[in-house]
């Protein structure tokens, strides 16, 4: 093999790593946008969360009396959100 080949194929693998780094570049650039929605959508959520809380606790501070029904329907609800944010705490993590 001479010289010119030689030069030829780390001018190809050249360019193929240069086309690999542009890609990983622009995934990179995407997970990082994904990165900050999902913050933002965390950060959304435990406000939901918190705003839920303060709800719960002023209907027990007031006293009143609710069904089984309603119970299940609020714990379903405080349920939800606590997955969700989960969902995006592992993202996050991950």
């Amino acid at each position: 093999m001479d010289i010119n080949t030689h030069i030829v194929q780390l001018q190809e693998k050249l360019q193929l790593l240069i086309k690999e780094y542009k890609q990983l570049q622009k995934d990179n650039s995407k997970l990082q946008k994904d990165i900050a929605v999902l913050h933002s959508e965390q950060q959304g959520r435990q406000q939901q969360l918190a705003l839920m809380e303060q709800r719960i606790a002023a209907v027990q501070l007031t006293g009143a009396n609710w069904n089984d029904q309603e119970k299940a329907a609020l714990q379903k609800k405080i349920d939800a959100y606590l997955k969700e944010i989960d969902k995006c705490l592992a993202l996050l993590h991950a």
